[in-house]
């Protein structure tokens, strides 16, 4: 078994929504048959018995290595506690070679998961140990380093509810949520709108008692100190028992209550030096309560039991607190809701004032304290009060979150009960925590759990906003990076600001902000970051869904130009027009329940996608009287088609129209291709809930120059000759600018043109025997970038497609594009035409317009 590539597919896919790893298997002969390797199923649930089912799925025939890597891959992560459940083997066209396909929900535990499965099939085949226990702890262990912890975590799930889209900006809590413009970022419990000055106030607990203090909010009496010898002066003067913190900590680090001796004051101060500038305040007995505020409201309160042990009259202090720590519900981290007891010197001197060593055994049922200090981060448990607040002591935490300046806060209060006002009850607040941890109020030890999540994401997003802008995707063989710059005009005459990707580059409202071939995920989710984008418009090529996935995880229109004769085919197990239809259809499986699919009617296999679409339909073609258009039509859908010299979008007896002569690039409606691409773009438009008004601005300001839209059909005179520079590479390509140079005047007409190697060899041949009967003379020259093929080997192709030509009449072969360019405008005469098939887009327009220029 050889693993020759692994790919993680971040974003929906050819396989299913879920984010997945993808590896092509290469299985020898005798590894295509599990039944025919002796016990080699016996050997693998003797290293791993959690592995489950052997089965195929979706085919018929037998079960592979590479099936079991599947369902090892799967089930390792499961035993791990992953929630993933989607796998796939795919039996490619090549003898031997599979693609198998396992869900992940983190990406590093995937890979190592599909890793590990490597080793245990490997181990098997070698006849060697594998410890499968140890390969899912190791898997678990990594999990819970990278995932979300819970409080973000809990966010993430209640936006996802919603339909809210969201992007992990960090290996840490930092996540976006929404796209462009409506964006909202989160870090852990802490919102982009709580500003540096709040959050520096909530650190520091001097200045927080002031401003409270000054609000009329209870808290203890205290103040900085300088060292032990202050701090025990201080705790003399206010009266003994008190409390030593740090004046600037969080999770309770360095945190003491109850200290009421200078032995424990000074281990207490110890403890708080260590994080910072420590702190003395007043001890109010009582309970520790946490209320956290989202907004102007409370949401969730906890009260807060410090860690502790039970005796049974058998085990000592420091065994009881090993069999707490044993409970799987504890760690050492946020991943669990709860966390270890620490027993340290802090531990120690609390056991102390009990007249308790480590050693001691308590008596049966006797409750023994291991700290004051409550947080959950120590050891400690809670549990849920938020129904017995009292509206006066609610009334209280919001006032302080308020005077602070936080969106979202933790309140710490100390007294007897929630139930009863403060003052009534010598209680005060004594904290107020920016970015509060939410485990106690997602998984209490006791009581009812609170979906806090919820309300933090009621606060980002109001009732019914998802946070998204309209997302157009386009894909289709020809015509894409038209059909998407016409749509971001669009978009942009409706006055909002415009992302675009494409085969040229990405832009940003109007502005260029990457070049080069961008019309993959990676390009669609830089746009979707930028904060001045209140529309996107994503040119979805083939390579970048194979290679990651989409890089949205829906869009509200879907736009399939055609598929033809398909492009790129025999490449990455593509074979046939249906193979890539799976694959360009992609887009349309993700497009919003209440978005719209934007199909040719005329291309057959585009238009089948329409079974797919969880929206709606809108079909396009010229010809309304079309089977797939006039039944769409009489079901009360959407349509768009030619009459006369109109484009007409028609819904039932509903109908607008366009006409062709306002549409610059359309010619008045004598180039095919462009009057289809302008269709599109108009049913995209419509979909996208665009003004009708706005959208005959934009068609009739909207021209294919090469500034606008370069290399698509850009038409310009030189000498009074006419010169059009395309970047059409494929025979259906050759098709459609036959006929559109067909339908303009020319004495005579020539064309330049290369072939890209990563065809097959028929795609390369098929497009010069068409332009062999439109074209007398043909220039051929050799690709900047042959992409695997060698010196002459494409011009030879594309000069046998020529052979028998009924036009052409003369043919050259030239070596470099921009002397291609130089021979046919020095041969051009008044009245002809000539075609330049251009290769280097950028490159080859600038040459091409500085020659037009010296004219």
């Amino acid at each position: 078994m050889e693993v020759s590539r692994i790919r993680a597919l971040r974003g929906p896919n050819l396989w299913s929504r879920h984010t997945a790893i993808e590896a092509v298997v290469n299985c020898p002969a005798a590894e295509r048959s599990m039944a025919d390797l002796a016990n080699f199923e016996s050997a693998v649930r003797a290293r791993f018995p959690a592995i489950g089912a052997l089965e195929p799925v979706g085919h018929q025939g037998p079960i592979s290595i590479a099936h079991v890597l599947e369902a090892a891959a799967l089930a390792l992560q499961a035993q791990a506690g992953c929630p993933v459940t989607f796998s796939r083997t795919n039996i490619t066209s090549e003898p031997g070679i599979y693609q198998v396909v396992v869900e992940y929900s983190e990406e590093d535990v995937g890979r190592l998961a599909f890793d590990l499965a490597i080793g245990l099939v490997n181990a098997v085949l070698g006849d060697e140990p594998f410890d499968g226990a140890a390969a899912v702890a190791q898997l678990r262990e990594l999990d819970e380093d990278v995932r979300m912890g819970p409080s973000t975590g809990s966010i993430v799930e209640a936006a996802v509810v919603r339909g809210i889209p969201f992007r992990r900006l960090t290996q840490g809590s930092l996540v976006q949520f929404g796209w462009g413009s409506r964006q909202r970022r989160i870090q852990a419990a802490e919102m982009d709108t709580t500003s540096a000055v709040a959050e520096s106030i909530a650190q520091d607990k001097d200045l927080t008692k002031k401003l409270l203090h000054a609000a009329g909010v209870p808290v203890p009496h205290g103040r900085p100190v300088s060292s032990v010898d202050d701090a025990w002066a201080l705790a003399q003067q206010i009266g003994l028992p008190v409390v030593l913190k740090p004046q600037d900590g969080n999770q309770g680090k360095g945190v003491t209550v109850n200290v009421a001796s200078r032995e424990h004051l000074e281990v207490a101060y110890k403890a708080a030096e260590e994080i910072g500038e420590v702190m003395v305040e007043k001890y109010l007995p009582g309970n520790d309560f946490r209320l956290l505020v989202v907004g102007e409201r409370l949401v969730a309160a906890a009260r807060r039991d410090p860690p502790h042990v039970i005796g049974d009259g058998k085990h000592s202090v420091r065994e009881l607190v090993d069999i707490v720590n044993s409970d799987p519900k504890r760690g050492s981290g946020h991943a669990t809701s709860l966390t270890k007891i620490r027993f340290d010197d802090i531990a120690v001197a609390r056991l102390g004032l009990q007249g308790l060593v480590p050693e001691s055994v308590p008596d049966k049922g006797r409750r023994v304290i291991l700290r004051n200090n409550a947080n959950l981060s120590t050891g400690g448990t809670a549990t849920d009060v938020t129904d017995d607040v009292h509206p006066e002591v609610a009334a209280s935490a919001v006032a302080a979150a308020r005077m602070v300046g936080l969106h979202i806060c933790g309140v710490d209060v100390v007294c007897e009960s929630v139930l009863m006002p403060l003052e009534e009850q010598a209680g005060g607040i004594v904290e107020v925590n920016a970015a509060p941890g939410l485990r106690m109020h997602l998984s209490p030890s006791y009581g009812k759990p609170r979906h806090v999540g919820e309300a933090m994401v009621g606060n980002l997003y109001g009732y019914g906003d998802d946070g998204r802008i309209p997302v157009v995707a386009v894909t289709g063989t020809n015509g894409k990076t038209t059909v998407s710059r016409v749509i971001a005009h669009l978009f942009a005459t409706s006055g909002l600001r415009v992302g675009m990707t494409n085969t040229d580059g990405v832009y940003v409202d109007g502005r260029q902000i990457d070049s080069g071939d961008c019309s993959g995920p990676k390009s669609a989710r830089n746009v979707l970051m930028h904060p001045d984008v209140d529309a996107a418009v994503f040119e979805t090529a083939r390579g970048g869904i194979l290679r990651e996935g989409l890089g949205f995880d829906r869009c509200q229109v879907a736009v399939v130009t055609n598929l033809g004769a398909g492009d790129h085919l025999g490449m990455n197990y593509i074979n046939t027009v249906e193979e890539l239809a799976l694959l360009k259809r992609v887009i349309v499986q993700n497009v919003a329940p209440s978005g719209y699919a934007v199909l040719n009617a005329a291309d057959p296999i585009v238009a089948a996608m329409a079974s797919v679409c969880p929206g709606e339909i809108i079909y396009f073609a010229a010809d309304r009287h079309h089977p797939v258009m006039a039944t769409h039509r009489a079901q009360g859908k959407r349509i768009v088609y030619v009459e006369g010299d109109c484009l007409i979008a028609a819904q039932g007896a509903w109908r607008e129209s366009v006409n062709l002569r306002d549409i610059p690039i359309t010619r008045n409606g004598s180039i095919g291709f462009q009057v289809e691409n302008v269709m599109a773009a108009m049913a995209a438009a419509w979909g996208a809930g665009l003004n009708w008004d706005a959208v005959r601005r934009g068609l009739s300001s909207f021209v294919t120059d090469a500034d606008n839209a370069p290399g698509r059909f850009n038409v310009m005179d030189y000498r009074g000759a006419t010169v059009i520079a395309d970047y059409g590479h494929n025979a259906d390509a050759m098709r459609a600018l036959v006929g559109a140079v067909q339908a303009m005047p020319a004495t005579r007409r020539s064309v330049v043109i290369s072939g890209a190697g990563d065809r097959r060899d028929e795609d390369i041949t098929e497009q010069t025997v068409i332009l062999g009967g439109a074209f007398d003379s043909v220039i051929l020259f050799e690709d900047a970038c042959q992409r695997g093929r060698e010196d002459g080997e494409v011009v030879a192709l594309l000069r046998r497609g020529l052979e028998g030509a009924t036009r052409t009449s003369r043919i050259d072969e030239i070596r470099g594009e921009f002397i291609a360019i130089d021979t046919a405008l020095s041969r051009l005469q008044p009245g002809e035409l000539c075609l330049i098939l251009v290769d280097q887009v950028e490159e080859a327009l600038a040459h091409l317009a500085k020659r037009v220029q010296e004219g």
